[in-house]
């Protein structure tokens, strides 16, 4: 895979705007940098652990994609991704990634991965990737109707506005400050502000522009869809919940199984859209959830201009949740 680590920028980044020319990208540097120990045998570190204690989904499903873009040749991109989680990530420990080639063609081929802990599957994925070639046909749907980026808050600043009301609730606070407390690197502002007093239950749909900190550069497009992988679990869970949030409280809550698939060439360190939705939530306290990441068409078409879309990912998820 090609080294993404360069911190040089352009100076006049376009398509969603470029970090400093001195800020790297946290995300492969670190988290997305697995150590090779043999042929198709990769070790992970952690770089960002949740609240929870346990190993981020995001961060699993990246770096197992890390280890099978290694093992394609450079003109094969990944176009789609399944995924199971088997047990709780230990964030104590290292995650080996062993990679089984089930397929090289000519056009496609297929990699499995298994995540590794105490000698024993925590995650499983199949990968697909393909060489690149024209289609001759193409359609999308068309890109909502949302504010830029540029006049949106992001978590940060939200979360400092909020503490800043003394009327703040104490559970709120503490929850607020715990998660200013983490050093995540995403990037993310909600288009729609969140309410903290007075919930009330709402249609299990977000939308989030959202980007990976830092600079990535253009390069290796397999790069830039393991970053992908890594925002896409993110908020999945907390979309589920929007109908329920009147009576219900989480315990924990854990994603079980995840699907993505690529559509297009994009950059993942810059502004994406992405629109996440739950079609369904039911048997054994199972939720479905399913998202779509758009970008402007064009890297210089300005915001106001008539909004066309690309499509760029399209993740799925299946997730348990514990509630009260």
């Amino acid at each position: 895979m090609t080294d993404m680590t360069s911190p040089q920028a352009p100076e006049n980044g376009q398509g969603g705007g470029d970090p400093p020319r001195d800020l790297r990208s946290v995300l492969v540097t670190s988290v997305l940098n697995l150590e090779q120990l043999d042929g198709d045998l990769f070790r992970g570190r952690h770089y960002w652990v949740p609240i929870t204690k346990r190993l981020f989904g995001g961060q699993i499903i990246g770096q197992a994609l890390v280890a099978a873009a290694k093992s394609v040749s450079e003109d094969d991109h990944v176009h789609s991704l399944h995924c199971y989680f088997v047990r709780a990530g230990d964030p104590k420990v290292p995650v080996l990634y062993h990679v089984e080639r089930t397929r090289t063609g000519a056009s496609f081929s297929v990699r499995s991965v298994r995540a590794l802990q105490h000698g024993r599957p925590i995650f499983i994925c199949q990968a697909s990737f393909q060489l690149v070639q024209p289609s001759p046909i193409q359609h999308q749907f068309c890109m909502p109707a949302v504010p830029p980026p540029e006049e949106l808050l992001d978590y940060e600043t939200l979360i400092d506005q909020y503490l800043r009301d003394p009327n703040l609730q104490e559970k709120y606070r503490i929850g607020l400050n715990q998660i200013a407390a983490q050093d995540v690197p995403i990037e993310i502002k909600p288009v729609a502000l969140p309410t903290l007093s007075q919930l009330q239950n709402a249609e299990p749909k977000r939308m989030f522009w959202v980007r990976a900190r830092g600079y990535i550069g253009e390069g290796d497009f397999k790069m830039h869809c393991c970053v992908a992988a890594y925002i896409s679990d993110y908020a999945f869970l907390g979309t589920a919940l929007l109908p329920h949030q009147e009576h219900c409280k989480v315990h924990f809550m854990a994603s079980l199984d995840h699907s993505m698939w690529f559509h297009a060439p994009f950059r993942a360190d810059h502004w994406m859209l992405y629109e996440c939705e739950s079609p369904w939530a039911g048997k054994c306290g199972a939720t479905w959830a399913k998202g779509t990441g758009l970008g402007l068409a064009g890297s210089v078409l300005p915001y106001g201009a008539p909004h066309r879309s690309l499509a760029l990912l399209s993740p799925w998820a299946l997730a348990s949740l514990s509630l009260k």
